[in-house]
């Protein structure tokens, strides 16, 4: 059973060349599915084979496309094109290549979307604190966010191995060219700044509540502490007023 195996998939059209008979399903664990030259119409039942060793299903979705051409008689390697790339030849490595890319695109658009939630959250309270001064937020509810955060960051720099460069891009400039021509073309590198700026944003302003939430804690604490001392006071007042009454015979 696959550990936190999401349905998203990247649909990758095929055209020119000998390739158009070849189908690929390239599948991530950590949640990501790109289909290689599969028709709109068997997309699902091609997903329905991953579903079937997943678990930690998403509610939605996310999909994308891109174009793959092949021409046996391209001068260059590789060439780029809007929403497309041009290769001499689609072999199992410029297939693993492109799918390690465009699987880290697509879950990467599924993480901006989990931190966006975590930063409209936060907004939403300091909207409320401008009004009111104050949060009614408790400390279960503020460590649930502190555990969506760190999880997400971790599950971009670990799980999806975003900064992990491709064994097979070391081996071959051919698809080192192709490697990071990808990561250009779907700005991994800058949308990874974006999240890792929000993130920020969320971190520090956990670090705010969490000092509200303590010296909110240390105030009550004080009061106990004053409470304590002002009754000890009084029992001590009251002992000696009763020390100081002469006793009637």
């Amino acid at each position: 059973m696959a550990k936190r195996l999401w349905v998203q998939s990247m649909g990758v059209r095929v055209k020119g060349g000998n390739t158009n008979c070849y189908r690929y399903m390239v599948v991530f664990q950590y949640g990501s599915a790109v289909l290689f030259n599969i028709e709109d119409h068997e997309v699902e039942s091609f997903l329905d084979l991953v579903r079937r060793h997943a678990s930690g299903l998403l509610p939605e979705t996310k999909k994308d496309d891109y174009a793959v051409k092949e021409k046996p008689y391209l001068v260059e390697d590789m060439q780029g094109g809007p929403d497309y790339i041009v290769l001499k030849s689609l072999d199992t490595d410029s297939v693993r290549i492109i799918g390690s890319v465009l699987g880290q695109s697509i879950a990467l658009d599924y993480f901006v979307s989990q931190v966006d939630s975590l930063v409209e959250e936060f907004a939403d309270i300091n909207r409320k604190m401008e009004k009111t001064g104050t949060f009614t937020m408790d400390k279960k509810k503020l460590l649930q966010l502190v555990g969506k955060a760190n999880s997400n960051l971790a599950d971009v720099i670990l799980k999806v191995g975003l900064f992990e460069r491709s064994e097979i891009a070391w081996r071959d400039a051919k698809y080192a060219q192709i490697y990071e021509y990808l990561r250009e073309e779907y700005e991994v590198t800058q949308r990874f700044g974006n999240l890792d700026f929000k993130l920020k944003f969320v971190e520090h302003n956990i670090h705010f509540l969490q000092e509200v939430l303590q010296n909110r804690k240390s105030d009550l604490l004080e009061w106990c502490i004053i409470g304590l001392l002002s009754i000890e006071n009084i029992i001590s007042l009251y002992e000696i007023v009763k020390d100081s009454t002469p006793m009637q015979l």
